[in-house]
């Protein structure tokens, strides 16, 4: 909306200021907004350059967020595309061996959980190999579990 009323801001400034016809203000405005700035139309009259000093810098930044804000729509929408497809895809004797994370053949919820993570791409595999590291610095005992006795000897050899 505010690149909007850049564009017409600058197309009225245009036509008034610099006397140009509204067909020019308007195109002169896209090019100039877009960077291409053929230069076959500018601002030439003082009033009309200490306006475009402001105008140009600002309908610039304008433009660029306005395709970040698309790209970032766009990748949004593909990731909830894969969100969609990894939880109604079946699973397959291959998906469940690769799951079995602690490959004691059986797939736990925990196991599960991580592995859907993983194909949504909201996780990665050096995401998962750090969280374990710091469990296993943790777990003082080697029981696979964290207790407060765990937490209390790992602090106190920090």
């Amino acid at each position: 909306m505010f690149l909007l009323v850049l564009i017409v801001v600058g197309t009225i400034v245009l036509w008034r200021v610099e006397k140009l016809d509204l067909i020019d203000a308007f195109y002169c405005v896209c090019s100039t907004i877009t960077t291409l700035g053929y230069g076959d139309k500018s601002f030439s009259s003082k009033g009309g350059r200490v306006f475009a000093i402001i105008w140009i810098l600002t309908s610039t930044i304008c433009v660029a967020q306005f395709f970040l804000y698309l790209t970032e729509l766009n990748a949004e929408w593909r990731q909830q595309q894969l969100v969609k497809w990894v939880l109604r895809r079946r699973m397959t004797h291959m998906d469940l061996e690769a799951a079995d994370i602690d490959k004691d053949g059986v797939v736990e919820a925990a196991e599960f959980v991580i592995y859907k993570l993983k194909e949504m791409g909201k996780i990665s595999q050096e995401d998962i190999t750090l969280v374990m590291e710091e469990f296993e610095n943790l777990d003082v005992d080697q029981s696979g579990t964290l207790s407060v006795s765990d937490l209390l000897i790992a602090q106190s050899t920090q």
